[in-house]
């Protein structure tokens, strides 16, 4: 078990962390529906997804009622693209936006907005 010390210290790493900026998608297995978004946090996106869509609260109706449809187990969710690191913070929304509309284009999906 760690100290008071590490601990403390683990959890100043964690704040310190820089979120993962990029692309995603959620993919509806048994329907071959998807949808793409952009996030400047993947991970607590994933997380904020889910339980949007298992409590029925999910800003994306179509995706909603698909989710209902088909069920949790049904959809899974990728991480399409990364940005880099040392992208400009000026520059992130338009980036985010031009790769979100590639590879919505690119997968003939959805576009999640929000």
């Amino acid at each position: 078990m760690p100290s008071t010390q590490e601990r403390k210290d683990i959890i100043r790493k964690f704040k310190e962390r820089k979120p993962d900026l990029g692309i995603f998608a959620i993919r509806c297995t048994a329907s071959g529906r998807v949808w793409v978004g952009a996030s400047r946090n993947l991970d607590a996106t994933r997380n904020g997804s889910w339980f949007m869509l298992r409590n029925g609260g999910h800003h994306d109706r179509g995706l909603q009622a698909e989710w209902n449809a088909q069920g949790e187990a049904a959809f899974g969710y990728e991480i399409l693209e990364r940005l880099p690191e040392d992208v400009q913070p000026m520059a992130v929304p338009d980036l985010l936006k031009q790769k979100r509309a590639q590879w919505t284009a690119q997968l003939g999906a959805q576009r999640l907005d929000g």
